[in-house]
């Protein structure tokens, strides 16, 4: 679920404006997954914009106060998680975690960063879902130390079926600020996209599979 479309249109047209969006049929990006990508969205530029880094911060902690006021403890994903989870934890007055993709290699060997108990209720941040993989990885984590997480807010998602399976199969609720249904919308009315750059990306959102081997093996 994301935010009202009001609010997910002004996030799109922030992440617009600042190049978080960043589109490239020639060269397409490749996410940690591997798979080959006409889009990418790089959320770590907010936190270089006052205005837009407060805009989101507000954004997640009404929704955090509206879906998950009860919860003990925010946890980020490292590492685009992290500042955004910091700066809601320190509007919200909760504890702060964050979580590795893996164990660290040396001093404590932890994972997970921070002060965290059994039986505490965790909500996870994320600044952005792509398959979803990291970002459950984090959740297994909480879940493996005893914790209760009560579920994930990121930015952005790119909205494949892949993810929302994987999220519903872990049984964790996802919010989002905004998505790619409104991105693209927003784009196009504000004249960001030209229509071949439409075309491309219609095609990788119908089947990413498909045009991401097609992109690797053309």
């Amino acid at each position: 679920m994301n935010t009202n479309k009001e609010t997910a249109i002004q996030a799109a047209q922030f992440l617009l404006q600042i190049k978080a969006i960043k589109l490239n049929n020639e060269n397409p990006f490749t996410w940690a997954s591997g798979r080959k990508s006409p889009i990418y969205c790089d959320n770590r530029v907010t936190l270089s914009y006052p205005e837009i880094r407060t805009f989101l911060r507000q954004q997640y902690v009404a929704k955090v106060n509206e879906l998950f006021s009860d919860v003990d403890v925010i946890a980020g994903v490292a590492t685009g998680g992290i500042a955004q989870g910091v700066l809601v934890a320190q509007d919200l007055g909760k504890p702060f975690v964050y979580v590795r993709p893996e164990e660290k290699k040396h001093g404590l060997t932890n994972k997970i960063e921070g002060d965290i108990k059994p039986g505490q209720t965790v909500l996870v941040i994320e600044d952005l879902i792509s398959t979803g993989k990291s970002s459950l990885l984090a959740v297994d984590a909480l879940r493996a130390a005893g914790c209760e997480v009560k579920g994930m807010a990121a930015i952005f998602t790119y909205g494949l079926d892949v993810a929302a399976k994987a999220f519903e199969d872990k049984n964790v609720a996802l919010l989002t600020i905004t998505d790619y249904d409104t991105l693209i919308e927003t784009a196009i009315e504000h004249d960001y996209i030209k229509e071949e750059d439409l075309t491309s990306l219609s095609k990788w959102r119908e089947n990413p599979e498909k045009w991401s081997e097609e992109r690797l093996n053309g």
